[in-house]
């Protein structure tokens, strides 16, 4: 397959590499000059069978694309949709970005109606995200075993997903279906909010300089996230901003039962059974996989799947069946 990536940050980095590996003749292109010249110099440096090629424009990386992969921040995605529709490219576009609302809102807007308009769009969202950012920290093994959100809203072709998904599956990662909603909800609670917590944490800690020297292991895993560039922080918080206070309003709403707990006259007892549930859910996760299931290549199905906490990892030649996996806790 032909595939273009678009931005050739920590993702796009990791994924230019992974699918040049895998055989795919794969482009690369950032808006950043210097980015480009340090992934041409790299792709230099691989084996012949796992090189990619890096384009100057936007326009000649999507020239023979049959597959256009957008790895841009939201802010810069409008600008990439209008020059994706000024080259005329027609196939199938996904894309990496953290929100997926906003940005199924934008190639509606921006796509719908083009005079060369493309054969469709998949929203995606790989959950392997490092706090060190930039094509130098990518690494074609970054997607094995993770999950990856495709989303299967109306509209969406189920042959469109079913492509993006084996070639997801092909990278060795989780492909759990869902809808766009669903998604935004659910990355609030499990990724959004914990980068606002991990902020909040460092900075409660700035000046304190004993606690800084004495800061180990719970600080370290804390606020490992609170390293990630804070305008990819503010990108994806407030890009999900409805999700994301809701969720927050919610976390909120536990501390204070801590507080509550903390001025309760026995504040141990108190403390210990404000903490059993997140202990219990943090020690059930990861969920046991369970067993492999085919399952029915249809929409409802594949939602059912993802609904219940489940994931795909192989396509069936015929597309007719899937890979499935149940967790054996949500069973």
């Amino acid at each position: 397959m032909n595939i273009a990536v678009i931005g050739l940050g920590l993702i796009g980095g990791s994924l230019i590499r992974a699918l040049a590996a895998r055989g795919h003749r794969v482009l690369g292109f950032d808006a950043d000059p210097a980015v480009r010249a340090t992934a041409r110099d790299a792709a230099a440096r691989m084996p012949a069978t796992g090189r990619w090629q890096v384009t100057a424009t936007i326009r000649d990386v999507a020239a023979d694309a049959d597959l256009v992969v957008l790895a841009v921040p939201l802010p810069a995605l409008h600008n990439v949709l209008d020059a994706l529709v000024a080259s005329g490219f027609h196939g199938l576009i996904t894309d990496v970005t953290s929100v997926k609302g906003q940005v199924r809102d934008a190639v509606a807007t921006r796509l719908t109606g083009a005079a060369n308009p493309v054969a469709g769009f998949v929203g995606g969202h790989p959950m392997a995200g490092r706090e060190a950012s930039g094509f130098a920290s990518g690494d074609a093994a970054l997607f094995t075993g993770c999950a990856w959100v495709l989303c299967l809203d109306e509209g969406v072709g189920l042959d469109d997903w079913l492509t993006v998904a084996e070639l997801i599956t092909e990278l060795g990662a989780r492909v759990v279906p869902a809808t766009t909603e669903e998604h935004d909800r659910a990355v609030a609670a499990i990724s959004h909010v914990p980068h606002l917590m991990a902020s909040a944490l460092a900075a409660n800690a700035a000046e304190d300089l004993l606690a800084l020297t004495l800061a180990a292991g719970s600080f370290r895993d804390g606020t490992r996230v609170a390293a990630t560039r804070p305008e990819l922080v503010a990108a994806m918080c407030g890009g999900n901003a409805e999700a994301v206070k809701l969720a927050l309003a919610h976390v909120i709403q536990r501390l204070d039962g801590a507080m509550q707990a903390l001025e309760e006259r026995d504040p141990v007892k108190a403390v210990r059974a404000w903490a059993a549930e997140g202990h219990a859910t943090r020690g059930a996760w990861p969920p046991d996989p369970g067993r492999p299931e085919e399952v029915p290549a249809h929409v409802e199905t594949l939602l059912r799947l993802g609904r219940a906490g489940g994931w795909v990892t192989t396509v069936a030649p015929d597309r007719r069946t899937v890979t499935g996996f149940l967790p054996v806790s949500n069973a």
